[in-house]
């Protein structure tokens, strides 16, 4: 996360040049129902957070800072890990043919927990955790962090280099890592002196692990098999002495330059993040007019990896605390998503746009019955407005989107259901224990109403800082406040839209163009379902605005073509002086944002570049 303030006046600029979100809401053939919103964002909020209510709210101390805080949020993942354990028999995983109840994990989680507290990790010790979504998982998350280690989990895309970088920078003791990502990291384990033992699962076979270096064991020889974790001995948990605000995880930022920060998040961070997603169900339910649902069990198909916050914090803790069905995958693949949703009856899934572009596109979707699905979300990148649409139309879903990064551990702003369809480029208004600002680029003056500037977020989900980085912490973590680096406005109601990242907005001649507005028009295109704009190099103007589109399958537009729809619908100073197409859709890093320096080739190898 960079920030580029005093480098141009970003607050000056209007946002009234956006389309409003009641032209965009018909623009993609939405209209509100009668008697919809029966409550305002106000009311719904009064109603669920009053005294007794399940989200009443209370106040702490959170590094001296007073902040509102769920009241009947879990104090830690200890007690995540007790309400799982209370599931039983029900399925909680499920990985191909796999299958675990929360009774298994449980016990499998108990077993390794043990074990680490035998080999002296304890309070504050790291434990990285590097593999791809397994069952094993959730297991090493919790083996870690209820007995008060701190658990890092590493992106498994990573090349060994990154792993090694994660690992010294972290200074994990412990490694808990898949055959694969093992791989990658021995050449690079002189990078990494902190690490005393690495825990290897899915080594194929009994010689290969003859080859290994000696800090390596097989993860299998001290928990078992997934299929056989139900076998394991009932046991408590070892004792230990969790308060809301230890450290918890270290989550590796998404950066696009330079090396990644770890954000040390806390026990209170994952919690809270439990009540924010079912407090934003709830008010979905209110603006409806209808009465709250008792629990109801669901099954997700997660396709988005647990190294990220949205899979991690946002799905996995509010799913073991309401006992819901996981179902992991072993890479993407539409028509085995397909038969997945179809045989385990899938209520939810999502992840990143190009997930439900993918599904909604693919001519096999009619072949399978997936009227099980209810919502299908997203988060870690703008969506079209054109994709909210689409859920509603083809599956008969609720689009679900929301805002939030991993320095806030997921969840800041929901946007569900009819108030998402009616405004389709927002993410919602923040949930109760949150809040949000404006601001301007010196960071000292809030911004009026619907002006833009960078958007500062507090609440009890903000992140205890960056692991051993004392000036970029000081820089991003303001009182209590994250400054995001996004740039954004609020309405009138408390909705947010994300306008640009500050470091992608393109300056045409002193001109500010928010490149996610391009985006927008260009994804209101009928052909059109991936876009990105990016400023190219210009002698006088400083950047001019070019556009790189994928379009969907059996259709086709011209560059032509682009650039009058956009210039019919926006000001011409934003018109792509360029349109490049892509075969394939866009580039992404493991969040689901586009890797914009990545597109600079295709216009070098463009001719008339």
């Amino acid at each position: 996360m960079s920030h580029q303030h005093g480098a141009h006046k970003h607050g000056a600029h209007k946002h009234g040049a956006h389309q409003s979100a009641s032209d965009l809401a018909s623009a993609i053939g939405w209209t509100a129902p009668a008697g919809w919103p029966a409550r305002s964002i106000g009311e719904c909020k009064a109603m669920l957070t009053a005294p007794g209510q399940r989200f009443e709210m209370a106040s702490a101390d959170i590094g001296g800072v007073p902040t509102r805080i769920w009241k009947n949020a879990p104090h830690s993942l200890r007690d995540i890990a007790a309400t799982g354990r209370s599931h039983g028999q029900r399925e909680f995983l499920i990985y191909e043919d796999e299958r675990v109840t929360y009774d298994a994990w449980h016990r499998a989680t108990a077993a390794l927990a043990h074990e680490l507290v035998a080999r002296g990790i304890g309070k504050g010790d790291r434990v990285a955790l590097a593999m791809r979504n397994l069952p094993e998982w959730p297991v090493a998350f919790f083996a870690a962090t209820t007995i008060g280690a701190i658990c890092v989990p590493l992106n498994a895309w990573w090349t060994g280099p990154e792993l090694a970088y994660g690992l010294s920078d972290s200074g994990a003791r412990l490694l808990i890592c898949d055959d694969e990502r093992w791989d990658r990291i021995v050449p690079h384990l002189g990078m990494c002196p902190a690490v005393e033992g690495a825990l290897i699962s899915r080594i194929p076979n009994v010689s290969r692990t003859n080859g290994l270096t000696g800090i390596a064991e097989r993860l299998d020889d001290i928990i078992g098999s997934p299929p056989s974790y139900a076998r394991l001995p009932a046991r408590e948990l070892p004792d230990a002495e969790v308060a809301p605000d230890d450290a918890a995880t270290i989550f590796y930022t998404s950066g696009t330059t330079g090396n990644p920060k770890g954000a040390l998040g806390s026990h209170r961070n994952l919690a809270s993040n439990i009540m924010a997603s079912a407090y934003n169900a709830a008010v979905a339910v209110l603006r409806r007019g209808e009465d709250l649902p008792g629990p109801a069990h669901k099954t997700g198909l997660t396709v988005i990896p647990l190294f990220h916050v949205t899979a991690c914090s946002a799905g996995l803790m509010g799913s073991i605390w309401a006992g819901n069905t996981l179902i992991f995958m072993h890479r993407w693949d539409t028509v085995k998503a397909f038969e997945i949703i179809e045989r385990e009856k899938v209520n939810t899934t999502g992840g990143v746009p190009t997930i439900a572009w993918q599904m909604i596109e693919h001519p096999a979707r009619e072949n399978h019955d997936l009227s099980s699905l209810e919502v299908i979300s997203y988060g870690g990148a703008p969506a079209a407005p054109e994709l909210v649409r689409k859920i509603y139309e083809t599956f008969g879903a609720l689009p679900g989107n929301g805002w939030g990064m991993t320095e806030t551990m997921a969840t800041v702003t929901g946007h569900l259901s009819e108030d998402y369809l009616n405004r389709p480029t927002s993410c919602g208004p923040p949930v109760a224990v949150s809040d949000i600002r404006i601001m301007d680029e010196t960071g000292t003056q809030e911004m009026p109403v619907g002006e833009v500037g960078e958007l500062w977020a507090r609440g009890p989900q903000i992140v205890k800082g960056y692991w051993n980085k004392p000036d970029a912490t000081a820089e991003t973590f303001v009182n209590g406040w994250v400054r995001t680096g996004d740039l954004a406005c609020v309405d009138e109601e408390g909705f947010c839209t994300i306008v640009d990242r500050a470091k992608d907005m393109i300056i045409r001649g002193g001109e500010n163009i928010y490149s996610s507005e391009v985006e927008n028009v260009l994804y209101d295109h009928p052909a059109v379902t991936d876009a990105a704009l990016v400023g190219l190099p210009h002698r006088t103007l400083g950047e001019e605005p070019a556009a790189v589109v994928h379009l969907a399958p059996g259709t086709s537009a011209t560059q032509a073509e682009l650039q009058e729809w956009v210039a019919a619908r926006i000001a011409k100073f934003k018109v792509p002086v360029r349109v490049v197409f892509s075969e394939d859709t866009l580039p992404r890093n493991a969040n689901g944002k586009i890797l914009k320096r990545d597109l600079y080739a295709l216009f070098e190898a463009e001719p008339g570049s």
